[in-house]
């Protein structure tokens, strides 16, 4: 499960960086290099904060045969996705919530504290797209209001709730999955979004 995991957030990512990339007409080794760096940069910090290195890429060849797949679907049938900015946005989404699985297992696979699993399991999810977001000249969706890695805290304390419950693994990572896609699909329908700063700005 967890392998499956890890392929299928891998592959969504690299998709969903590969199609911003296309989107701001970046050439094809642009569109390759921000593939990459999307679905590897939340796992390549998680790693390096948790002191494992080589990071996990650099020992498994499998994660640039993946990203290779997912730039060459990009590639190839973007033209036929009428609605980009929406198939960049599923792509995103699906990450997001396979992601944060991924770095919550790996805090929990080094023995760390519940809080810290869920700040991996955040920085996994969300990272790749911050370096993604800047290398295109974009306010990561991060630090926009949008609801974003919000939702991988509350699925991260969801992970937590579950297994105090004794609930079955799989069935944990599958609920907290489901959990963080369709509520941001929802959030996003609905426009919810969180409190700008300014708000709290005193005006004169």
């Amino acid at each position: 499960m967890f392998e499956l995991l890890d392929i299928i957030g891998t592959l969504v990512f690299a998709i969903s960086g590969a199609l911003t990339a296309i989107y701001k007409k970046l050439d094809l080794f642009g569109v390759y290099c921000i593939a990459f760096v999307t679905a590897l940069g939340g796992g390549t910090v998680r790693d390096v904060m948790i002191g494992r290195t080589p990071v996990g890429w650099m020992l498994d060849i499998d994660y640039v045969y993946i990203i290779t797949l997912g730039f060459f679907l990009s590639v190839v049938f973007n033209r036929y996705l009428e609605h980009l900015r929406i198939s960049m946005f599923l792509f995103d989404t699906i990450g997001l919530g396979v992601f944060t699985l991924i770095g919550l297992e790996k805090g929990i696979e080094y023995g760390l504290s519940s809080v810290i699993c869920v700040i991996l399991g955040t920085l996994t999810a969300t990272f790749g797209g911050v370096i993604r977001d800047i290398l295109c000249n974009e306010i990561p969706v991060l630090f926009r209001k949008e609801i974003y890695a919000t939702l991988c805290i509350a699925g991260g304390i969801l992970f937590f709730i579950l297994q105090e419950l004794q609930m079955q693994g799989e069935v944990i990572s599958l609920t907290v999955a489901i959990f963080i896609i369709t509520f941001r699909l929802i959030a996003f329908k609905y426009n919810w979004s969180l409190p700008i700063g300014s708000v709290f700005v005193k005006k004169e």
